[in-house]
């Protein structure tokens, strides 16, 4: 191959390689906006939950997305089965009064404004202290497409020790 072929084939490449790049930044990224109350609340969600609770999702894990988000309000005695969650979640409590607590630890309490990191496979439960109902956001990552892996219920006397 003489040289001004491989001239002729690096500049050819160049081209092809800026364009290609130039292409990729023209495509448009776009915001979106999920308008507030165009994702339903899930609700009748006995085989994770003991008690009265509601599921808003606020997004999903999607693409080369890993987070997901919603908003879950705990009516009082309401709590979460035990569950893990691969990547860890973090809980931003907005009303109302709760509990978390993982497996041989002392029960914590939540209020307003507190933010609870959960770290990876850590066996715990959350929800709302026995005369208190409670909201928090609960964000957490998916891995392997499992954001959550759910295990049994917490029973009354797991739920009431501190």
């Amino acid at each position: 191959m003489s040289l001004s072929s491989i001239r002729l084939a690096s500049v050819t490449l160049l081209i092809f390689m800026t364009g290609y790049i130039q292409a990729q930044e023209a495509q448009p990224t776009k915001i979106t906006v999920a308008k507030n109350g165009s994702q339903l609340p899930m609700t009748g969600l006995e085989p994770y939950f003991t008690g009265d609770v509601r599921v808003e999702p606020l997004f999903a894990a999607k693409g080369e997305e890993r987070a997901a988000g919603a908003t879950v309000t705990f009516e009082p005695g309401s709590r979460t089965n035990w569950h893990t969650h691969p990547v860890g979640q973090t809980l931003i409590v907005t009303s109302g009064m709760g509990w978390v607590k993982q497996e041989g630890e002392t029960r914590l309490e939540i209020h307003p404004g507190d933010v609870v990191k959960i770290p990876a496979n850590v066996r715990h439960w959350h929800g709302a202290t026995s005369t208190t109902a409670m909201t928090h956001i609960a964000i957490q990552e998916a891995k392997e497409g499992s954001v959550v892996k759910w295990l049994e219920p917490v029973t009354k006397a797991q739920y009431e020790k501190k």
